[in-house]
C-alpha cells in the first residue's frame, strides 16, 4: 500500500472513532426531562417519570393517574403525556 493510501486509512479510521465518541459525548449532555407519562398498568394506570423504570404511583382508574401525574408536571414545568390501553400517545399537555 503506497504511503498516501496509508495516511487516508489511518486518517479515516482515527476520524470516524473520533466522530462516535463526541455523538456519545453530546448525547450525555442532554438535559434530562421532568415529563410525567401516564401509562397502562396490570392494575390499571401508572404514573412514571420519562427515563425512570419504577413508577410513581399505580391507580385503578386512568383519570385518578392523571390528576397526580399534571400535579408532577406542574411542579416540575414539564410535560403530561397520557398514553392509550395500547400504548400509543392519546394526549400531550405541557407546563412550562
Amino acid at each position: 500500500m503506497p504511503k498516501t493510501s496509508k495516511t487516508k486509512f489511518w486518517l479515516d479510521i482515527i476520524t470516524k472513532i473520533a466522530n462516535l465518541f463526541f455523538k456519545n459525548l453530546n448525547a450525555k449532555k442532554r438535559k434530562k426531562t421532568r415529563n410525567q407519562h401516564v401509562v397502562p398498568h396490570d392494575k390499571g394506570w401508572a404514573v412514571r417519570g420519562e427515563g425512570n423504570e419504577k413508577y410513581t404511583a399505580t391507580y385503578k382508574y386512568q383519570d385518578d393517574a392523571i390528576r397526580r401525574a399534571k400535579d408532577i408536571a406542574q411542579n416540575n414545568k414539564s410535560d403530561l403525556i397520557i398514553h392509550r390501553k395500547n400504548g400509543t400517545i392519546r394526549d400531550r399537555i405541557s407546563y412550562d
